[in-house]
């Protein structure tokens, strides 16, 4: 089969092209940076150099695949997130519908049930949307969970200060994935066919906030790592201080106070996936204490 990915050699498409490569299958690998050409190519597959904002290279390069893999990118300097999001979500499906692609896969979110209230999914609702009109085109959108690797960002709070946290409780449920999981199962839902417009949620492990403090913690030699809550200003100017953009901060407790509330894993609760991913927490924090001490 012939498969074109976006996402570069990110966190996901880049085991998910390894994964459809050992297969056999050929893999187009749509990137906006020249210079990991060479790296993509490496791995067996074509780089297809250009940007996801333009639908002439985006058309072309979906063109004569069996099916499509599409993520939006992230862009932590758009000044207004969700409509970045949406609008990457609206070139992807002119490409799409302009190709006459069949059979998409699209990186989605949990949460994405809700139209607004959680920071940059709410974007991801949008392309969901925006998929819905595509006419003649079988969508399987997944919804992931938490990813694990988001702890990574949070190495100099816990060497700083000794604690980990976020502007939600220690008793808040999470639900939690490795890129590696949701890498094969997207593979798994490219290489069959579906039809219509469907949804998949994908987790690796379920959890509280406190328990993913207190593993975490047993790892790096610290078991007694607290969780703590900040509120929603405490949590901003965290963000702000470690460098992050106001907007995407902002949108970031924006998502917490989801989190927070419950809603975010509502949609999720009532449709569990019948299979977990093979990443648990722990061997999550395996990882974890390997980039700590880089």
């Amino acid at each position: 089969m012939n498969f074109t990915i976006t996402g570069s050699l990110g966190n996901i498409s880049k085991p998910l092209a390894e994964i459809l490569i050992a297969a056999g299958h050929h893999v187009t690998i749509i990137s906006s940076n020249p210079a990991k050409a060479k790296a993509i190519e490496a791995l067996g597959a074509t780089a297809a150099i250009g940007s996801v904002e333009d639908v002439a290279f985006l058309t072309s390069a979906f063109s004569g695949k069996d099916a499509i893999y599409t993520m939006v990118p992230p862009n932590f300097g758009a000044p207004n997130i969700r409509q970045f999001i949406a609008g990457t979500g609206k070139k992807y499906a002119e490409a799409i519908q302009a190709s006459g692609i069949k059979q998409v896969v699209n990186l989605s979110s949990i949460g994405a049930h809700l139209d607004g209230g959680t920071g940059p999914i709410s974007g991801l609702h949008d392309v969901e949307q925006t998929y819905t009109q595509l006419d003649g085109v079988a969508v399987k959108h997944l919804r992931p969970a938490f990813f694990y690797i988001n702890f990574l960002g949070n190495i100099d709070m816990i060497k700083h200060a000794g604690i980990l946290g976020s502007n939600y409780g220690p008793e808040t449920p999470l639900v939690l994935v490795h890129p590696n999981d949701i890498a094969a199962v997207a593979a798994e839902e490219l290489q069959q066919t579906f039809t219509g417009k469907s949804i998949r949620y994908i987790a690796s492990d379920e959890s509280t906030a406190a328990n993913v403090a207190g593993v975490l913690g047993a790892a790096i030699g610290k078991p007694e790592l607290p969780w703590v809550a900040f509120n929603d200003d405490e949590a901003l100017q965290g963000m702000l201080q470690a460098g992050l953009p106001e907007v995407m901060a902002k949108s970031y407790v924006e998502m917490g106070d989801a989190t927070r509330s419950g809603k975010l894993y509502e949609h999720y609760f009532s449709n569990r996936p019948s299979t977990f991913g093979k990443v648990k927490l722990e061997d999550f924090a395996v990882e974890f204490a390997e980039a700590l001490i880089r």
